[in-house]
């Protein structure tokens, strides 16, 4: 006997359910400072919308059940000369006009407080930044389709893997290598966007140990879902051991091998490099890794230039123009005068 179509859909959509309740707990429960304040944050929103919609369902329900054909309230309480309730205008748009305020207030300090661009000012929720403590660099390329993470500060640089220390703030610089990808790891912070030609920051750290997973979230072509990779949260010196091993195996990031790994590939495997050249990741917000092209900031430094250069002349020539006109005016109110 066939499955009926509805219990069919109705176990594929429950399937779907935990599955997608799989990665919300993570956004609600997440293993990283700046991501646990955004989750809070969501709790709260939606806290604050129940407020009123669920009280909305209720009376509903109750107004449906007690005004209902036959109940004994749908005639004694019959009111046709009712026009008008000042009580009820109160609650009907007080309550919600309230709850618009706290809402909009809490997600503008909130907006501004997670902002990514923002350096961290605590680590958890109980501890403060240490003042002398430096943020790791790490600056992120989106490829296609793979990531890669270059520590210009401990010269070295991996692909579809990256590591940081527990309790140690992270400074992201991101860019992308052809197109718009989206940057995320939602143990760590919300997604930052990754461009071509420009540079996005990220401010975030990691509290608990583990292995975390990081994604693009934003479609860029037929390599997009093994666009994926492994955030190891780890101690001191389980890092400083992580770091040791990518300087011993790996060969050097210039900007041939560079070219190289741009080109795209699937489902690229995890690979370490010893070393990386000078500015490599500035050439590629810039556009210039290949050898003998212009740098989009050079480029833009001369254009800038000879837009300056044009305004000048053009002031100049007015300038000429309005001492002629001037000479002109003299000489002709001269002439009139004789």
């Amino acid at each position: 006997m066939r499955t009926p179509t509805f219990f069919r859909f109705a176990t594929l959509l429950t399937l779907a359910g935990f599955l997608a309740g799989c990665s919300k707990l993570v956004v609600l429960n997440p293993a990283g400072d700046v991501a646990a304040q955004q989750g809070n944050l969501v709790i709260v929103a939606t806290v604050l919308m129940l407020l009123i919609i669920v009280p909305v369902i209720g009376v509903t329900l109750l107004f449906a059940w007690r005004y209902r054909q036959g109940s004994p309230h749908a005639e004694t309480d019959y009111a046709p000369d009712w026009h008008h309730s000042t009580k009820l205008e109160l609650v009907i748009w007080a309550a919600p006009l309230m709850i618009v305020i706290a809402l909009g207030a809490i997600t503008w300090i909130s907006t501004h407080k997670l902002d990514p661009y923002r350096p961290l000012d605590r680590i958890s929720a109980g501890k403060a930044l240490p003042a002398n403590v430096k943020p790791l660099v790490v600056e992120v390329v989106s490829l296609d389709w793979k990531w890669l993470f270059v520590m210009p500060e401990l010269g070295i640089a991996t692909v579809n893997e990256l590591a940081a220390p527990v309790d140690h703030p992270i400074h992201f610089k991101l860019s992308s290598s052809s197109t718009m990808n989206a940057f995320y790891v939602p143990d760590l912070a919300g997604m930052i966007y990754t461009m071509p030609g420009m540079q996005t920051e990220l401010n975030a750290v990691i509290n608990k140990p583990g292995v975390y997973r990081g994604m693009s979230s934003h479609y860029s072509g037929s390599g997009f879902s093994g666009m994926t990779f492994k955030f190891h949260g780890l101690s001191e010196q389980d890092f400083a051991q992580w770091v040791a091993r990518a300087k011993a195996e790996g060969p050097a990031l210039n900007r041939a091998s560079y070219l190289a790994l741009a080109r795209p590939s699937e489902r690229h495997p995890v690979e370490r490099f010893s070393s990386v050249e000078d500015g490599l990741f500035d050439r590629v917000v810039n556009l210039c890794v290949e050898e003998g092209k212009a740098c989009m900031h050079e480029v833009m430094a001369q254009d800038a230039a000879r837009q300056r250069a044009h305004v000048s002349g053009r002031a100049l020539e007015l300038a000429a123009r309005q001492d002629i006109c001037t000479v002109a005016d003299a000489s002709l109110d001269l002439t009139a005068r004789r």
